[in-house]
């Protein structure tokens, strides 16, 4: 291993965490580990990973601790078995949870004199470690920027913040957008499949779309932050009409129309509110928290 390289310790070693471990492994960073089950650590350490025998023994190993657990219970659990091993240390936090998990966690951390950075993983466990990938982060910017040349060996990090529950919220909102899009998808594949058309087939097209799509969102990017939404490209009132060929050409083949119908019911809630004329960025407005009355 290198020596110059930062030591990591890696606390969880199920897919993810194995994952975090072998990478940092990858690109020389002196790497301990800890996980309640020692087998699964097997791997790592053939590969030239130190194993702790408890968790206060691998908090100790490194100055960087990385955290991917199953909970933030789980981590408390585990971390609080010997609290004192982080005075000094960073704790960077990749377990999911809420943002106001994340919250409640820097003062959990700040009680043990540790650092504390949230973050978030946007892969699965085999794209970890590939320079395309994001891994959101959010704390302290000074904490972050001391340790991102060890954090980049897991993928691209990018620091979205100050305010810690940050990466937690941008996780759970682009994970709606990947299970929305995934889902326009298969529903896409299972209409043109009703009349043959092979998925391979469809899908090449409809990546090229997605690039069109996109320009959309930069469009309607603006529109949603200064509230003002001008219909001259398309208007609602267009895509509700639009969006019933959808209902009736999947209707008409037996495919499941519960995705469409919602859009469309969206749509209509916002026309109700008097959008009718302007883009479909409107639709912000039936989704966006209400104002309480006086305030």
């Amino acid at each position: 291993m290198d020596s110059e390289k930062q030591a990591v310790t890696v606390i969880g070693l199920g897919s993810m965490g194995s994952a975090l471990a072998a990478a940092l492994l990858d690109r020389g960073h002196p790497t301990t580990v800890w996980n309640r089950s020692p087998h699964k650590a097997a791997p790592l350490v053939e590969r030239g990973a130190l194993l702790a025998a408890t968790p206060g023994e691998a908090v100790a190993a490194s100055p960087l601790v990385i955290a991917c657990v199953l909970d933030y219970d789980a981590l408390y659990g585990v971390l609080d078995q010997d609290a004192s091993a982080l005075a000094g240390k960073t704790l960077v936090n990749l377990t999911s949870g809420a943002p106001e998990q994340a919250h409640e966690a820097v003062g959990w951390a700040r009680e043990r004199g540790a650092d504390y950075l949230d973050g978030a993983i946007m892969t699965t466990p085999p794209g970890v470690g590939g320079a395309e990938v994001m891994f959101l982060y959010s704390g302290p910017q000074a904490v972050f920027q001391s340790h991102r040349p060890t954090l980049a060996a897991l993928g691209d990090p990018l620091h979205l913040g100050e305010n810690p529950g940050l990466a937690s919220l941008y996780d759970v909102a682009l994970l709606g957008l990947m299970w929305s899009t995934m889902t326009g998808w298969v529903h896409g594949t299972a209409l043109v499949g009703a009349d043959g058309v092979a998925a391979t087939d469809f899908t090449s097209i409809a990546l090229r779309w997605l690039r069109t799509v996109s320009v959309f969102l930069t469009t309607y990017a603006p529109q949603v932050d200064a509230g003002h939404y001008p219909g001259d490209d398309a208007t609602v009132d267009v895509q509700i009409a639009a969006i019933g060929h959808l209902i009736h050409t999947a209707e008409s083949r037996g495919v499941d129309n519960a995705l469409p119908e919602l859009m469309k019911t969206l749509m209509e809630k916002t026309r109700a509110a008097g959008h009718g004329l302007d883009s479909y960025a409107s639709v912000i407005e039936v989704l966006k928290p209400r104002e309480e009355e006086g305030e």
